[in-house]
């Protein structure tokens, strides 16, 4: 009786666990950042495209949230790439430029003071992964096994080929597919042994947490997709019929992706972003960007431009059971924000050494915060050859020696009215915060030679 009497006091005295599910704290989730290659604003069937069957990425979109407003912060591939990496303005640390494809320079590659962000999340205890292109510098001091991953398997360079090369260590477009620091013979097309090889990470990694950079190169030129895709639009002029079905072999690959997440029951336990690392190149004014068949409208310009079509880009973010599916959300976002939102689902404090320029997504995505992530964000092309704000809804753009240009996006998302006669105190405005921006930012940095990718 004396035993009876002890369990049921110590019952009673036992801390009670909380009633309601919400209050515990949730896993480490895994995440999955998917980056596309200059694809274009209308190039998914969830931006309205009519003529290229998107319907994996149609789905992920019909599971998550399409940010109408999704930007990022830079017009072209490499600077683009080390913003989303490290979660700050690459022209805090001068990276404005594509570097050269030289394994022997020590020059060419993001300044090793950056800290990307496999190596916040690989000491929480987070498997990390890279599949795809690099560009962020090839000598040995910047290869992603030694900035954080794990788990390697892709191209160094800024393009490569997607079919039928032979390997030459010494020229980018063909260069060995290295795979956890060692070459390996890829005899597939490139874009689905991308797409097997995220979906073979995700299988093997179901019983801890992980993060994924699945970097695709398509449909960044050349486009050279398998005779039996390219036959299904033959319908369509020569350069958009390669082109899309580049993109429907990005599909694919991405659709398996995605299919291994469901197969190991890994869906809701997965925060999945997906964008493209700058507009489709439609042969601007400017004179680069040569057309790649992509296509950006109702957006003007594209690729090399801080006009909408080269830094606004198709993008979703998807997390079953902890965001809204199927539905708009309309502020703008940034690719910089990965970076914080990957820290913040994975309980790592962000880190104070120094401005970081990204968000935490999830409480505004949810619904939880009211309000806009960014009240302001700027670019900077090449130094000063192009800037330009948004702040709110309005943006100012500088391009070259044009007169300012003031456009309200909320109501001309093309671009195609310039307010800054009407509106000097909306342009004054914007100047003083983007000159502000701008005397924070850094010289571009030494990169051994412009290193112009192949167009």
């Amino acid at each position: 009786m004396k035993h009876v009497i002890a369990l049921l006091i110590a019952l009673l005295l036992a801390p009670v666990a909380p009633l309601h599910a919400t209050e515990a704290k949730p896993d480490k989730p895994n995440i999955l950042v998917i980056l596309s290659d200059d694809q274009g604003y209308a190039d998914a069937g969830f931006q309205g495209c009519k003529d290229i069957p998107t319907p994996n990425l149609d789905r992920l979109a019909g599971e998550g949230l399409r940010c109408t407003s999704g930007y990022v912060s830079h017009p072209y591939c490499s600077p683009s790439r080390a913003g989303l990496m490290t979660g700050r303005y690459q022209a805090r640390f001068g990276w404005e430029h594509n570097p050269p494809y030289k394994p022997d320079s020590h020059n060419s590659g993001v300044p090793l003071t950056e800290k990307f962000l496999p190596e916040f999340l690989k000491p929480a205890g987070y498997a990390t992964g890279w599949i795809g292109k690099w560009h962020l510098g090839a000598a040995t001091e910047f290869l992603p096994e030694n900035r954080g991953f794990q788990e390697t398997f892709g191209f160094i360079s800024g393009g490569h080929d997607y079919l039928n090369w032979t390997p030459n260590p010494n020229d980018g477009e063909v260069a060995p597919i290295m795979q956890d620091g060692k070459a390996v013979d890829v005899k597939e097309h490139l874009t689905l042994a991308f797409g097997h090889r995220a979906a073979d990470f995700v299988r093997r990694h179901k019983t801890e947490p992980w993060f994924l950079y699945l970097a695709f190169n398509a449909p960044h030129v050349p486009n050279q997709p398998t005779p039996e895709r390219l036959a299904k639009f033959g319908n369509l002029p020569k350069k958009r019929r390669a082109y899309a079905a580049q993109v429907s072999l990005l599909d694919d690959a991405i659709g398996e992706t995605l299919a291994a997440l469901r197969e190991t029951g890994q869906e809701r336990k997965t925060l999945v972003f997906f964008f493209s690392d700058n507009g489709a190149p439609v042969g601007h004014s400017g004179g680069r960007g040569k057309p790649n068949g992509g296509v950006n409208a109702p957006l003007r310009e594209g690729k090399h431009s801080v006009y909408e079509g080269g830094v606004r880009v198709p993008f979703v973010v998807s997390w079953p059971g902890r965001l809204p599916a199927g539905k708009d959300y309309a502020q703008a976002v940034s690719s910089l924000d990965v970076f914080a939102t990957a820290l913040a689902c994975a309980g790592v404090p962000m880190p104070t050494d120094r401005p970081y320029d990204g968000v935490d997504l999830i409480p505004y995505l949810s619904g939880q915060k009211a309000g806009a992530p960014h009240g302001e964000l700027f670019w900077r092309l090449n130094e000063r050859e192009q800037t330009a704000a948004r702040v709110d809804v309005m943006k100012i753009v500088h391009d070259g020696e044009k007169p300012e240009q003031l456009f309200n996006l909320s109501t001309d998302i093309g671009e195609s009215k310039n307010l800054a006669a009407t509106n000097a105190k909306g342009a004054t405005e914007l100047n003083k915060a983007l000159n502000a921006w701008l005397k924070k930012m850094s010289k571009d940095v030494n990169h051994d030679g412009d290193g112009l990718e192949r167009e």
